[in-house]
């Protein structure tokens, strides 16, 4: 999947729903290097079970922390730890009810990358629709291969009921599967690649376009897929008000 230039991004979402950010541009984006980097990866080894999953399965390990982001200044706030809820008409699954997972740790949360990240991309975002502020969920995901499949996406192809979506692969360890697709919302047509470069970046409107990730299967005894799934919202958090 051909990256696109930094520059060229707001174009590429305005044009198609989608864009795709290389690592090596990312991280020089955020004034990091591979190992900087690392140190945030790191944390994805200290995930708690997701509790919620409805398929039965014991697959997936998450935390997840909020933010608010004043797109004028940058200021970027960590709010009071709040569950993340979506309607069920995005999310058929798990959509309906308040989801609780434990925060990110601070060490995270706190680091100069994460918050150049959040910061940069939010303002980034601004950039190509208009709003004072963002409402950002931050997920941390593993997904591995105990019981011999992973499923990334249990929902299926989805909207998440944002403004924006970035999916940020940050290692896949002896697996096969986990294709990413993208398609319209309201057309024919789609992508599918795989995301295979640690912190290689999709960058998707909402609004626009559905995705999923096709379920992973182990290489070796097991295998597992770590993201980070920020989503970008206007106005205020989704939650059953």
């Amino acid at each position: 999947m051909t990256s696109t230039s930094l520059d060229q991004v707001p174009a590429a979402l305005q044009r198609q729903g989608w864009a795709v950010i290389n690592a090596p541009l990312l991280l020089d984006w955020v004034h990091a290097d591979a190992a900087t980097a690392e140190t945030v990866h790191g944390s994805w080894n200290d995930l708690p079970p997701d509790t919620h999953l409805r398929d039965g399965g014991h697959y997936r390990f998450r935390r997840h922390s909020c933010y608010v982001l004043d797109n004028a200044s940058g200021a970027l706030t960590l709010t009071p730890h709040r569950a993340h809820w979506q309607p069920v008409t995005y999310n058929a699954l798990h959509g309906g009810f308040e989801r609780w997972f434990e925060p990110i740790d601070a060490a995270v949360t706190g680091h100069p990358m994460w918050q150049a990240l959040l910061r940069q991309m939010g303002q980034m975002l601004a950039g190509v629709k208009a709003t004072p502020s963002w409402f950002i969920e931050a997920h941390q995901f593993r997904v591995d291969t105990t019981g011999g499949i992973g499923r990334p996406t249990p929902e299926g192809a989805h909207r998440d009921g944002v403004d924006f979506v970035a999916v940020l692969m940050l290692d896949r360890h002896a697996i096969k599967g986990g294709e990413t697709r993208v398609f319209e919302a309201d057309g024919p047509h789609g992508v599918r690649f795989t995301l295979t470069e640690p912190w290689s970046t999709l960058l998707i409107d909402d609004e626009r376009v559905i995705h999923e990730s096709t379920p992973i299967q182990p290489l070796g005894e097991h295998g597992w897929r770590d993201t980070l799934v920020l989503t970008f919202r206007q106005g205020g958090f989704q939650g059953p008000a």
